[in-house]
């Protein structure tokens, strides 16, 4: 079911499955939100719980058990409900059910709430571990972002600039075993807090920056500025990604506490490279700001 909010000739779209934002768009009807094109990404804005990337051959043990856990986790494929709804908010939530228990044994609840106010869109995630043991799990975001380019631009006429330097040191990503490798590192080309962006850096997927400087990055075009931002002072790291060969006009910002699978890790998921862990009754709150540059 879709779910609009407005403020102030702003339109926010989203969805009860995965609590997914499919669109946001400014009063001229510029939209800021990949469209979910199958041709290049079928999503738009997954929420990855409790898994960020994949486990290898996607399994995991937990509790001494083997689990099948899907990349980025289950809840693109969850159904939501809503459990607060106004003209510009909504609070959505998943619960523990048969199909997630299937994946991963705990008893959560995990809310994400949205809240509109003109050019800035608030995203406030909430997991609560309601389970008798200890739990563990990552948690981050994945939106994408149209490219904010004229015709005959493309990726490479935009840069990120970030809140502070940066070292813009990647972990490369071993398309083959689909994991990442803390020995393989990847200095990208940059000037200060300033990442131009290339075709050729996306030809491993994924450029994975670990414990970022900046918790505030614009995605923007390099002559006009305009594009998007985004501020995520809860979430240690930031990816970012497009398809490989530079012709789909989206990039994803992704925030994350946690990251896919490294040639280092063992199968136990409670070693999983930035795991987190939630006391039972305990809960914990992540927060995430979506702003437009017009």
């Amino acid at each position: 079911m879709q779910i609009k909010l407005q403020s102030d000739n702003y339109h926010v779209l989203l969805n009860t499955l995965g609590a997914e934002l499919n669109s946001y768009s400014n009063p001229s009807g510029n939209e800021y939100v990949w469209n979910s094109d199958p041709t290049y990404w079928l999503r738009s804005s997954p929420l990855l719980f409790p898994t960020v990337g994949n486990v290898r051959n996607g399994e995991t043990v937990i509790k001494d058990h083997i689990y099948q856990m899907p990349k980025h986790g289950f809840c693109k494929e969850s159904e939501f409900e809503v459990t607060e709804q106004t003209e510009d908010s909504v609070t959505f939530l998943l619960k523990a059910n048969e199909e997630t228990l299937k994946h991963y044994p705990y008893d959560f609840e995990l809310y994400l709430s949205y809240h509109l106010n003109g050019s800035t869109l608030s995203m406030d995630y909430r997991v609560i571990n309601k389970d008798s043991d200890l739990m563990y799990y990552h948690i981050g975001a994945h939106p994408g972002f149209m490219c904010p380019v004229n015709n005959g631009e493309n990726i490479e006429n935009c840069i990120l600039r970030f809140e502070k330097e940066e070292n813009f040191i990647s972990y490369e990503y071993d398309i083959k075993n689909l994991e990442f490798n803390f020995d393989h590192k990847v200095s990208q080309k940059a000037e200060g807090n300033t990442l131009p962006l290339t075709i050729s850096m996306f030809d491993q997927d994924a450029v994975f920056f670990e414990h970022t400087n900046s918790h505030y990055v614009s995605f923007v075009n390099a002559i006009t500025g305009k594009g998007v931002s985004v501020y995520y002072p809860d979430f240690e790291s930031l990816a970012i990604w497009t398809p490989a060969g530079g012709k789909a006009p989206f990039l994803c910002l992704e925030p994350w506490n946690g990251s896919g699978i490294f040639h280092q890790d063992d199968d136990i998921f409670a070693h999983k490279h930035g795991i987190l862990t939630l006391e039972s009754g305990k809960e914990k709150a992540y927060h995430l700001e979506i702003s437009l540059i017009e």
